[in-house]
C-alpha cells in the first residue's frame, strides 16, 4: 500500500485545530492500515518525524429519510503526534 493510499484526508475541526498547538494532527486513513504504515506514510508525504500514532475506528451513524434507513460509511481516524520542532505546513493558516 502506497503512502497516498494510506492517508485519505485531514480532519479540520475546532478540536483538531486546538490539538495542533500540542503538535498533534488528525487524519482519516484507510481502514486496513496499521500504526506503522500510518507513521511511514506521514513521514514520507510531509517530511516530518512522528513520535506517536493513536487510531480509532469510527462506526457510521444510522440515518433515516422518512421510512428508509441507511448508514453513513465507517472510517478510521488517526491522531499523529510529531516530534518537537516538526510542523506540517499544509495546516498553517487554517
Amino acid at each position: 500500500m502506497e503512502a497516498r493510499d494510506v492517508i485519505k484526508r485531514p480532519v479540520v475541526t475546532e478540536k483538531t485545530t486546538m490539538m495542533m498547538a500540542e503538535n498533534k494532527y488528525c487524519f482519516i486513513v484507510d481502514r486496513r492500515a496499521n500504526k506503522t504504515q500510518i507513521r511511514q506514510a506521514v513521514e514520507e508525504i510531509f517530511g516530518v518525524r512522528v513520535l506517536d500514532v493513536n487510531t480509532m475506528n469510527m462506526t457510521g451513524k444510522l440515518k433515516r429519510l422518512g421510512r428508509f434507513e441507511g448508514r453513513r460509511p465507517s472510517e478510521k481516524k488517526a491522531v499523529v503526534t510529531l516530534a518537537p520542532g516538526s510542523r506540517i505546513e499544509f495546516f498553517e493558516g487554517v
